[in-house]
Formats: C-alpha cells, structure tokens, sequence
C-alpha cells in the first residue's frame, strides 16, 4: 500500500496580509489569531472556509515558535484551503506603534466620548478610541 505523504509532513497555512500599497506577509505560519467582527477565532491548516470583518485589534501570526503581534484596523479576512487572506487599510508591528501617540489618541477619543454636545461625531470617537486600543494592545500584550 502506498504511504501517505499529506501525512508525512507538516501541515502549514499560508497568511497573505494585503494593503492598498504593498503585500505585509506572504508567507507560512502554524496558525492565526485574527480579531473578528464578532470575537477573537483562531485559524488553523484545514481551516473551514470562511469571510468575514476584522475590527481594529491585535493580530497575532504564530511561526516557528513566535508570535509575531500586529495592530489592525478595520478590513476583512477570508480563508480557503490552507490560506488566510487579509485585506486592510492599516497594519502596524510593534515597532511601528507610537505609544505615546496611541495613549494621547486614547484620551483624546474617550474625551469626546464624556462629552455630552451635538458637535461630537460619537462613532467617529469610538472608532478613534478602538484604533487606539488595538496599537497600545499590540504593545502591552492584552
């Protein structure tokens, strides 16, 4: 009987993250945890096909042993096969995060926020402070 050579190697997922400008990663990893429209799921090879909204948050890419943690904002994600194709606007590492910038953004954002006035674009602030949250998270790891 012929051996089974699917089983003979280990199994990969392919992580594709594409911006309007330039493809971030292209390359293999173990698994995903991807920031959801409706929760955190991870994606793992043999993954069920799915689409679906990314909301700003942390996006952490497990390979070879490490995590490699970014900040994304708003986009979408889909999976077939054994890849993951993520689409958006902005995606920072680690090192690319202002903190002190996200931290006065944050306070900015939960400012209006407190503020009861008709001037105030209340999805707008939410949008700001969510932003926030995800780069000051990627940092400080929560």
């Amino acid at each position: 009987m012929p051996e089974n050579n699917n089983n003979a190697k280990k199994s990969k997922l392919r992580i594709k993250i594409i911006q309007p400008t330039r493809i971030v990663i292209n390359e293999e990893c173990e698994h995903v945890i991807v920031p959801g429209f409706a929760g955190d799921f991870g994606v793992y090879p043999d993954h069920t096909p799915l689409i679906t909204a990314i909301r700003p948050g942390v996006l952490t890419v497990f390979k070879l042993g490490e995590n490699i943690v970014f900040a994304i904002h708003d986009g979408f994600v889909t999976v077939e096969k054994d890849v993951i194709r993520i689409v958006c606007e902005v995606i920072e590492t680690t090192h690319e995060v202002d903190k002190g910038r996200a931290e006065r953004a944050k306070k900015r954002a939960k400012e209006r926020l407190a503020t009861q006035s008709e001037d105030i674009d209340y999805r707008r602030a939410e949008a700001a402070l969510s932003r926030s949250l995800a780069r000051i998270n990627s940092i400080t790891g929560h």
